[in-house]
């Protein structure tokens, strides 16, 4: 049997590199993966309010057969303007899709929405995507409240005030077979982050804005107890009037993005496959998770140098995305005026 040797870094598969630029002052940023060689991808939409362009190359039929990475940014659809500032860069270093005299750089891109905890016009752009490109290496990925996590927060169900702060991790896996599979997430959910080995939440709502209890949204919403507008995009609950603290809970502001990558063997339609198993991933860490409020996502692509069954790697991309999401919340810093998940008490109903 195959021993499985953990790396946490999505980088443990060969011929990847992750680039970050953020805004510390607006909080807000961009993280590109890159795959410049190019790789056959694949992705798997959860979400019901998902940002995102040029998810089309990412379909089994269409003519692109690779990829050359991927943009995850915040700022909601302004920030897809830093996909720019990285196809620019990558035509220049003449990589991309060749269609005679120059190349068109493939890299799909998605977004979170991080507009209500920094300033609400810092939004990524050409150039902060050109310096995420320019940073880009192959080195371990750097975690926490970078790249497009700078502005994450997590557990927004009674309002961003009472959330806690989100970001990006990362983690890897190798077997001694030769097959490297690797996660990345940003983390950015609605719902709260679990620990799948205890069910017990580690970082989301809490029970107040000075508060350093979580309130386990998972509980509330199976009890029923649900504000009275909640998902009612048209009539938001005013300031101060209890769940929502001023900002709908049902509003469209949420997203957890992944990036799996594997150096399998597999076509485009085992890469969907991929994707698709790894994004089983959000509910055993997220809950609730996939809601109609959040833009939850994974991109996969693979380098093809392995010989592997879809569903193995599939699978250790499942493990893999579990435990960049946890590191995520737990790599993060407090920014923003939210707490991070080592400082947080258990809800009364986890303890034990």
């Amino acid at each position: 049997m195959a021993a499985l040797i953990f790396d946490d870094t999505l980088t443990v598969v060969q011929g990847l590199e992750v680039g970050h630029a953020e805004d510390r002052a607006g909080l807000t940023g961009v993280t590109v993966v890159l795959c410049r060689d190019g790789g056959v991808g694949g992705v798997c939409q959860r979400g019901g309010a998902i940002g995102a362009r040029q998810l089309s190359a990412l379909d089994p039929a269409h003519i692109v057969d690779q990829v050359q990475g991927f943009v995850l940014c915040g700022g909601s659809a302004f920030g897809m303007a830093a996909a720019d500032g990285v196809m620019r860069g990558l035509a220049a270093q003449g990589v991309g899709f060749d269609v005679g005299g120059t190349r068109v750089p493939i890299v799909p891109t998605a977004v979170i929405f991080d507009l209500k905890l920094g300033d609400e016009t810092a939004w990524p752009d050409a150039a902060m995507g050109a310096r995420a490109l320019a940073a880009a290496t192959a080195d371990p990925v750097t975690e926490g409240c970078v790249g497009a996590g700078t502005g994450a927060s997590v557990g927004k169900f009674l309002g961003i005030a009472c959330a806690t702060k989100g970001g990006l991790g990362s983690a890897g896996v190798r077997l001694d077979s030769g097959l490297e599979v690797g996660a990345l997430a940003v983390v950015n959910a609605f719902g709260d982050v679990r620990d799948p080995g205890t069910d017990r939440p580690v970082a989301g709502a809490r029970q107040g804005p000075d508060s350093w209890d979580l309130a386990d949204t998972l509980a509330i919403v199976t009890t029923g107890q649900l504000p009275e507008r909640f998902g009612d995009e048209d009539q938001p609950p005013s300031p101060g009037s209890g769940p929502g603290l001023g900002s709908n809970p049902g509003s469209p502001e949420n997203t957890t993005l992944a990036v799996v990558a594997t150096n399998a063997r597999l076509d485009a339609q085992d890469m969907t496959l991929v994707a698709r198993l790894a994004a089983d991933a959000f509910p055993r860490t997220i809950a609730p998770a996939c809601t109609r409020f959040d833009g939850d996502l994974v991109f996969a692509i693979t380098t093809g140098q392995v010989i592997a069954d879809a569903h193995q790697v599939g699978l250790l991309a499942r493990l893999a995305l579990e435990r960049s999401i946890l590191r995520a919340v737990f790599h993060a810093e407090p920014l923003g005026g939210l707490p991070v998940a080592r400082d947080l008490r258990l809800p009364a109903t986890a303890r034990g």
